[in-house]
């Protein structure tokens, strides 16, 4: 098994605002090109992902097809130096033998690691569009691993994922583990206590083992994945295992889109419980400029002059023609009495 050193994680003093309640700051919105450098049509852009030694962005796209497509210059955006990213090539995802892959992936969830990359992607309970963990070569997209989700996740009659709910969130954390969550109840858990709550799990670092059970995470009331589209799109990860932000979105008529980040105490390694996670704080993204779009993916960008790290947030438009792909910006607010010994989660 081929070693490779840890993403470096922002501290929550860098990261997050001060005091909490502080919110965000809108740094940039930016409308990502609708063609790729080939002239193929490019969007429905899922997750996101940052390497900072070559300040270039990784999008994951839902199309069937299946494909990553790389921006760069985000570091000189922030500066003031460029006002637009540089688009690349697609680099289109591959099976074991370096053939395309049937059009039945849709992938959701992104982690980089050094060569590799880790994608999860939703299922139409089918065998053929099952949901799946997968590792990638980011060098020639070819498939490289493949984890079964948990058992109770799995179609079967009356349970597992539902028809393009989830999984949609997946981050790694400090101490190397993959942390996924689905975005909405699974069919047997519909309905129960009156809430609306997702499932989270684990692969451990270097383990050769299935994911493992890692919590619940309330995200409404009882049926509001249903009527108000309501779902887990994201987390993020911070230097500290105890913690990750969280994104959620919903879709309504005529209220159209909402979009709210909250951070998230994962409960310990040791000590699963059955309540459910509640969020420490939560904020209105839409309150503060984004635009009404389906925010699906989340990153930590470039360290800002000021010892600042960004919030980089991109969101999927469907392939729309009337509809934009966005990548906006945002950076935490500092009070004056705010000290990094603030936070303890």
């Amino acid at each position: 098994m081929m070693v490779t050193a840890l993403p470096a994680l922002p501290s929550p003093a860098q990261a997050l605002p001060c005091p909490l309640a502080a919110g965000w700051e809108l740094i940039h919105n930016v409308e990502l090109p609708h063609r790729g450098l080939e002239g193929d049509r490019v969007g429905g852009f899922s997750a996101v992902a940052y390497q900072q030694k070559s300040d270039r962005l990784w999008l994951l796209s839902d199309e069937a097809t299946g494909y990553l497509v790389s921006f760069t210059g985000l570091k000189r955006l922030l500066q003031g130096e460029q006002v637009s990213l540089q688009g690349g090539r697609r680099l289109l995802l591959k099976d074991r033998e370096g053939s395309p892959l049937p059009a039945t992936l849709d992938g959701e969830g992104l982690v980089l690691l050094g060569n590799q990359v880790w994608i999860v992607s939703e299922g139409r309970r089918r065998p053929e569009r099952r949901a799946r963990l997968q590792r990638y070569n980011l060098l020639n997209g070819r498939l490289q691993r493949e984890v079964p989700l948990p058992a109770d996740w799995q179609e079967r009659e009356g349970q597992g994922l539902a028809s393009n709910k989830g999984p949609e969130a997946l981050t790694q954390m400090a101490s190397g583990d993959l942390v996924m969550a689905a975005e909405a109840p699974l069919i047997q858990d519909r309905a129960q206590q009156g809430k609306d709550w997702v499932r989270l799990a684990r692969l451990r670092t270097g383990s050769d083992q299935r994911l493992e059970p890692l919590g619940r995470f309330e995200i409404g009331p009882a049926g509001a994945a249903t009527r108000r589209k309501l779902g887990l799109t994201e987390l993020l990860a911070l230097e500290s295992d105890a913690a990750v932000l969280g994104l959620l979105r919903s879709f309504t008529l005529p209220a159209g889109w909402s979009a709210y980040l909250q951070i998230l105490r994962l409960p310990a390694s040791k000590s699963l419980n059955t309540s459910l996670i509640q969020p420490l704080q939560s904020w209105d993204l839409l309150a503060i400029g984004l635009p009404s779009a389906n925010w699906e993916g989340m990153a930590w960008g470039p360290v800002m002059k000021d010892g600042r790290v960004p919030l980089v947030l991109v969101s999927d438009d469907g392939f729309h023609p009337f509809q934009s792909s966005w990548l906006s910006v945002l950076a935490p607010r500092r009070g004056p009495d705010c000290a990094s010994t603030r936070f303890a989660f």
